[in-house]
This record gives C-alpha cells, sequence and structure tokens, in this order.
C-alpha cells in the first residue's frame, strides 16, 4: 500500500511557516478567481490577498455576509430541481469534450505494432462465452507484450490513438495500463483514481477501458473466465488486484472506451453480482451481492462477525444535554445491535440540567476537564475502554439505519481495515458528508453540492483518504497502535490525520453509504477553527504541494463548493 508520506520527521526535507503562508495566499487567491462570488473576488483585488485590510474586512462583513447566504438557500431550495439538472448534464463544471484529429495525432506518435494486440469485441451478437473463449485463444497465441480490447463498432485511428497514449506512459513495472473514458454522457466522462483500491473495485469495475493488459501477467492470474459472463474484465481486474499486480491510471479522457450498451443493466447487473460475489468468496468472507443504484454498481453487504465484538459509543461533550438526550434516544430507539454501551465524555459542563443527566444516566460519564481539545478528549475515552471496537460520535448526530452498527462493523472487522465512516445528512435531508477527499485541501465530499453529479465514485462502498469523527469505527487496539489522535490537533483535522496514519500503516479507510445519520453540523461548538491545527497538518502531509489523494480521481480539483476539472 505505502501510498503516503509524512514530512514532519527528520528524514523530510523542513517546511517554514512562510511557505506554508504563501500556499494558503496561492489556494484562497485560486478559490476566489475560480470559484468565488463577484464580491469576493473584488474584494481580493481591491483589498490584495491576506492583507491585514482583507481579514479585517473580512471579521467585519462576515456575519452578515451569513444572514445574506442563508437568505440565498432559502431562494435556491426554489431551483434546485433546474441546477440539479444542469449539473447532471455537465461535470465537472468546466469540462468539455475535446475534438481530436487522430490521424494529425497518429502522424506525430510512432509505436511498434507488435507490442499490443487489438482484439475486437461485441457485446450485440454473439453469446458472452463465445467470446471469452475467442479472447482467451487470442491470449495463448500472441506474442505481443500486450492486449488492448475495444468495441468492434469504435474506430481503428480511436483504438490506436488510445493504445499510443496508453503505450507513451506504461513502464517495465505496470501490469494494467487504463485511462479515463467519455462514459455515456460526453458532458460527464468517467474520471478514475489514481489507486485502483481493493474495497471500491468490489464495488464497481474502476478500470473499466481503455486499458493495456500485460499479457504474461493475465495469463497468469488465469485468463478470463467464461464463467463471468460480460463481467469478464471486472472479474480479471479482481483477480489481478487479489495478485498485487501494478496498475497505473493515466488522467487522460481517451476514447476506444466502453460503448453505451456496456452501461446496460440488463446486460450487465447479473453477470456484475456473480463476479463480484466469487470474489467474496475467495477472501473467505460471508456476505451477500445485490445490484446498486447504477448498471455495474453493486452493493456487497457483509456479515458482521460472531460472536458479537463489544462496542462503546464515545460522545464527547459540554452541556448542550438536550443534543447529547437526542443522540442516545436515536441510538437506544434505532439500533439493532446488541452488544453495545456508550462512554460519555464530559468537558466541563456547568448547568444544572447537564449535572443532573449525568448523575441520573446508566452510562459512564468520564470527566474530562480543561480547554477544549477534541483529540485529547476522545484518546480519554479510548483509554477507558475495555471494548473491542469504538465509535466515536458527535452528540449533534441522530441515528437513521437501525443497523448502522453491524454495517460498521463488518467492514471495521476486515484485517486490512483501519476506520470506517457512514453518510451524514444535514437537518434538510441533504447529504453533507459522503468522505472527506484532499483536492488539494481536505473537503467534505457532498453530492447535494459541491460534487453535484450521481455517478458510480459518488454511489459506492469506496475506499478513500479519510471519514470524519463525527462517525468513526475502528478497533480500539488498532487505535492505540497508532497512539490516538493527535492531540497536537486539538480542535480540526484530528480526525483527517488518524485516517492517514492508518494508511501509513496498510488499512485502507472505507467510506459506507448505506449507513446514515442527521448531523446538525456545529451545533454543539460552534466556528471553533484554529489556524495552528491547519498549520500543522500541512506541514505534516505537505498540503498544497506534493500530496495527492489516491482515492479521488486525480483529475478533479474542489475549489470551495464548485469542482473543476484539469486539464492534461
Amino acid at each position: 500500500m505505502a501510498l503516503l508520506q509524512r514530512f514532519d520527521d527528520e528524514a523530510a526535507p523542513p517546511i517554514t511557516a512562510e511557505e506554508i503562508r504563501q500556499r494558503w495566499v496561492a489556494f484562497h487567491k485560486q478559490i476566489r478567481l475560480m470559484s468565488g462570488t463577484r464580491f469576493q473576488r473584488t474584494a481580493g483585488r481591491i483589498l490584495g490577498e491576506n492583507t491585514r485590510r482583507y481579514r479585517l474586512a473580512r471579521f467585519i462583513f462576515r456575519p452578515m455576509l451569513k444572514v445574506l447566504r442563508l437568505r440565498r438557500r432559502k431562494n435556491v431550495a426554489k431551483v434546485t430541481r433546474v441546477i440539479a439538472s444542469k449539473a447532471a448534464t455537465i461535470f465537472p463544471i468546466n469540462y468539455r469534450p475535446l475534438t481530436i484529429d487522430y490521424a494529425h495525432e497518429l502522424a506525430t506518435i510512432t509505436f511498434d505494432d507488435n507490442d499490443v494486440t487489438i482484439v475486437e469485441i461485441d457485446e450485440t451478437t454473439a453469446p458472452s462465452n463465445e467470446v471469452i473463449n475467442e479472447l482467451n485463444d487470442v491470449l495463448n497465441e500472441t506474442t505481443s507484450e500486450w492486449l488492448f480490447l475495444a468495441d468492434a463498432s469504435l474506430s481503428d485511428e480511436s483504438r490506436r490513438y488510445s493504445v499510443a497514449k496508453l503505450l507513451a506512459h506504461a513502464t517495465k513495472d505496470d501490469d494494467v495500463v487504463f485511462g479515463d473514458e467519455p462514459g455515456p454522457n460526453e458532458f460527464a466522462p468517467i474520471l478514475k483514481s489514481p489507486s485502483v483500491a481493493p474495497h471500491t473495485l468490489l464495488s464497481y469495475n474502476v478500470v473499466g477501458r481503455p486499458a493495456l493488459l500485460r499479457v504474461e501477467t493475465l495469463f497468469r492470474v488465469g485468463g478470463f473466465s467464461p464463467e463471468a459472463g460480460w463481467a469478464f474484465e471486472h472479474d480479471a481486474y479482481l483477480r489481478l488486484s487479489e495478485a498485487n499486480v501494478h496498475f497505473h491510471h493515466v488522467p487522460i479522457v481517451l476514447p476506444a472506451a466502453r460503448t453505451p450498451s456496456s452501461f446496460d443493466a440488463t446486460h450487465l447487473d447479473g453477470d456484475t453480482c456473480r463476479v463480484v460475489q466469487a470474489a467474496i468468496d475467495r477472501r473467505g468472507w460471508h456476505g451477500t451481492v445485490t445490484p446498486g443504484a447504477l448498471p455495474g454498481l453493486v452493493r456487497w453487504s457483509l456479515d458482521a462477525p460472531t460472536p458479537s465484538p463489544s462496542i462503546d459509543i464515545i460522545i464527547p461533550t459540554r452541556d448542550r444535554i438536550e443534543l447529547v438526550e437526542q443522540c442516545i434516544t436515536s441510538i437506544e430507539e434505532k439500533t439493532t445491535y446488541q452488544n453495545y454501551d456508550i462512554i460519555i465524555l464530559d468537558n466541563d459542563s456547568v448547568k444544572p440540567e447537564s449535572l443532573e443527566y449525568f448523575e441520573a444516566t446508566k452510562y459512564s460519564v468520564i470527566p474530562c476537564p480543561g480547554p477544549f481539545n477534541y483529540a485529547k478528549i476522545v484518546n480519554r475515552g479510548v483509554n477507558h475502554s475495555s471494548a473491542d471496537y469504538i465509535v466515536t460520535l458527535n452528540n449533534d448526530t441522530i441515528v437513521v439505519t437501525p443497523d448502522w452498527l453491524e454495517q460498521l462493523l463488518a467492514l471495521a472487522s476486515l484485517p486490512d481495515v483501519g476506520i470506517v465512516g457512514g453518510c451524514l445528512l444535514d437537518r434538510d435531508g441533504r447529504r453533507e458528508h459522503e468522505s472527506i477527499v484532499i483536492a488539494p485541501y481536505p473537503q467534505h465530499l457532498r453530492t447535494d453540492s459541491n460534487y453535484a453529479h450521481v455517478d458510480y465514485f459518488s454511489s459506492a462502498t469506496r475506499d478513500v483518504a479519510a471519514v470524519t469523527g463525527a462517525v468513526q469505527m475502528v478497533r480500539r487496539e488498532f487505535w492505540q497502535s497508532l497512539g490516538g489522535m493527535d492531540e497536537q490537533l486539538k480542535v480540526v483535522m484530528n480526525d483527517v490525520d488518524i485516517c492517514l496514519r492508518s494508511q501509513m500503516e496498510d488499512r485502507y479507510v472505507i467510506y459506507t453509504p448505506y449507513v446514515q445519520l442527521y448531523h446538525h453540523v456545529g451545533s454543539s461548538r460552534g466556528d471553533l477553527d484554529p489556524i495552528v491545527d491547519r498549520d500543522r497538518f500541512i506541514k505534516r502531509w505537505d498540503i498544497f504541494a506534493s500530496f495527492r489523494d489516491p482515492y479521488f480521481p486525480e483529475s478533479l480539483l474542489l475549489l470551495g463548493e464548485k469542482m473543476f476539472y484539469l486539464l492534461r
């Protein structure tokens, strides 16, 4: 795994405070230029970037702007359908398909035809087993280094162009080289992540086409399976992933990809469910696979381990007992899992009703005195626990999914998984957390706002850079082996940081959309957001510079509330 690197140890080059300040300036300028309001862009030009006068103006006018935003939100609700329809047509917002003169481009590129065997596939006529048997015959007979599969309906020029582009990026260590693809909607391409992560690959075929497959490697894993039906490529990628081969993503939208017929549910869903079930069985897991919301997307649900491990749900609070009561009541009334307990972490509550509640509750209440330090408070709760697993839970959450603990536990108990999180909804039922992406700075992914597009990536159970500490499940012993949350990150970024440190120990972080809770964001601690925490995080992970989110499409840039395409 080893996809991440820390930059705050002795071996890493030092990052100065001035360099961090300059990175912030460049980031905020980019946001204002590309996604800011007209007022923000004008203010930035007049007052300067990150100057004292700009910060003073922001301090003075911020309360007024908040009121205006609330009014604007009400007006926006009236035109949500129109905006959603437009966003579904073009995504990212600045993407436009390129017109390529294949003949001209190919004249400037040379490659040896003997290096690649291009195989035409017609999924509209012959049965799948006949097609796959013919593919395996080619695989056995070819002397080429690479195999390239292309639909029979595509032009020869588009195939050769895609082959040439992929070959230009291939290295001797690569086993599969694949690109982005236009998809069924030419204005919303299928953009892929640099990492072919194993749990995301169970949810859908993240590799797709166009792709070069090294013949020797494919032959070594048994070629294509006739039993896989039209999901034979997905099946091959699953087996290649299990063999720990090297996948290389080329972030360019290329032709010679899958055709619209390849995304037909009746054509694909049954076969996809079958190959994913076979992959789960090979791993020795127990669970079921059912069709998902999109053709070729599946929901794979694993059984929670038995006998049922113990779980402690850790809830920090300072007063706000109305929130705590609401949260705990939802746990008690909705949760179907039995072997759980709750630990309330009291950070200097003083109100009589709070103290009265703590005195009467059947759950443990652990005093956590001192200035607010979320990481320190949660670590204290974990140290008090003796359960097999812990769940960090904000006091302003409300459980929606009855089997939420079973679902989180089934994923958290996998040997290669460190931390698991779910989907959080705001007061209006809009999605306000669907994992945390770092592109280039950590932000909550939200398909109801900044990722206004329903696609395979946004709809899947998937590997992610991080999930919010508002609801995280982790094996207690693993948490402690990491040293818990970094208490120097007192308020923010401590949850993202521990997720990244988990991955440095070869443990994945998984987000599941099928566990949902309401989250009244900011209702318990307001707008606490110390810059010192953010700067420490930036320095540790080299944010805005070398850091790349392994699990988020590398051609996407999230600035403010808008998603942009990075033309390659």
